[in-house]
């Protein structure tokens, strides 16, 4: 079976989440980048990779790399690359994004003009034919130019990854579904925890806290782009994934995951979402104020995206916000807090230095994880085997 050279594009600031997801799977890293993890992988893992990976944005087939610092260059280098090898002769193909940094090329239009001629010349030449009429499947090229230096991929999923196809409804400025997921896979919750979210929105965090809890894979109710690639990748591929990732579900797990926000309308929202998700029966979700936000048990964990005050009449409420936050924190024994939130004033309003504050690009904006790192519970005393 044929080995490929696969690209997962994810979050500037999480890549080394994204490779522990693939390492898990059971993928050889060939390379790690800013905003990228790649690795090698047979057909099956194009399918597994867009089907269980939590993290990643989409997955693409790397099918070229070179230098090209004027616009013949770039058409010589991709007519070089072997299209017949991945695209039929009725394919549909065109370069469906192009993105420079550093680099002498850096108009997208013209690169992605300049790459499709250079493909068709090729083809034309390998197919023998004049015209290709393309009415067959899709094969979107995306490209990267880095200081010159062109990475070129297929993209296999279509539509990002982040769209599980469970956010029906959604709230004002919602996480993304990967970037929470990478998010909780960041702390120490483990499903056994409290898990808890009092600006659950939409109910992102809840649901993919859920989903992690439940092992179930995040690409198992949506289709990507490769499905209709018969020329390289068997139906049966797709087939064994799926019936991999239900048989990796745990239908008996039991879990403390709750989700608060102050408007009821969103509540009702994030409670379909989490029906769509099939985990509204593992999460509590509730109408609740964050300054009613309280729990007997100890070693629980918050993990939330508060209001950021990107309009002006939010910032004005954001100092009473984060501090009823803290004051809440405070009466909680023995918790943890992780916030992602883009408010400089956080650490002042909610009352204590993080222990630790990493910088994640949300889109093009810049956020701060903050995380309180409460204390470990203590070791469960194996009882002495009969």
């Amino acid at each position: 079976m044929d080995k490929y050279e696969l690209i997962a594009p994810c979050h500037f600031g999480l890549e080394a989440v994204l490779k522990r997801e693939i390492q898990d799977l059971g993928y050889e890293i060939s390379q790690v980048e800013d905003g990228r993890v790649s690795f090698y992988g047979d057909v099956n893992a194009i399918c597994r990779a867009n089907i269980f990976l939590r993290t990643a944005e989409r997955i693409l087939l790397k099918v070229g790399s070179f230098k090209a610092v004027t616009f013949d260059e770039l058409f010589e280098k991709t007519k070089q690359i072997p299209w017949e090898k991945y695209i039929p002769k009725d394919g549909m193909f065109w370069v469906a994004k192009a993105a420079s940094v550093k680099s002498k090329l850096f108009s997208p239009s013209d690169i992605q003009s300049i790459m499709k001629k250079a493909m068709v010349n090729r083809m034309k030449q390998h197919y023998h034919v004049d015209w290709f009429d393309e009415s067959g499947a899709s094969y979107p090229v995306r490209v990267f130019f880095m200081k010159d230096m062109v990475t070129v991929g297929i993209d296999t999923s279509g539509t990002s990854l982040h769209k599980r196809g469970y956010r029906q409804y959604a709230s004002i400025a919602p996480i993304s579904e990967t970037l929470a997921a990478a998010l909780i896979l960041l702390t120490p919750w483990k499903k056994d925890r409290i898990l808890v979210d009092p600006f659950c929105g939409s109910g992102t965090f809840p649901i993919e806290a859920a989903m992690i809890a439940a092992n179930i894979a995040p690409g198992m109710n949506r289709s990507f782009t490769a499905e209709e690639w018969t020329n390289l990748i068997p139906k049966k591929a797709w087939y064994d994934a799926i019936n991999e990732a239900n048989e990796k579900i745990d239908h008996d797990v039991e879990v403390d995951i709750q989700g608060y926000d102050v408007d009821d309308e969103i509540v009702r929202a994030a409670r379909k979402n989490a029906q769509e998700a099939g985990v509204d029966h593992l999460i509590h979700f509730q109408q609740r104020d964050v300054k009613d936000l309280r729990h007997p048990k100890k070693y629980g964990f918050i993990i939330t995206n508060p209001p950021y005050g990107e309009r002006l009449e939010e910032k004005e409420a954001l100092p009473a916000l984060y501090k009823a936050l803290g004051d809440s924190y405070k009466n909680l024994d023995s918790w943890s807090a992780y916030l992602i939130t883009s408010y400089e004033e956080t650490e002042r309003y909610f009352g204590k230095k993080a222990d630790k504050n990493r910088k994640i690009y949300n889109g093009m904006l810049k956020t701060y994880f903050y995380q309180f790192m409460g204390p470990r519970p203590p070791r469960q005393k194996r009882m002495p085997e009969k």
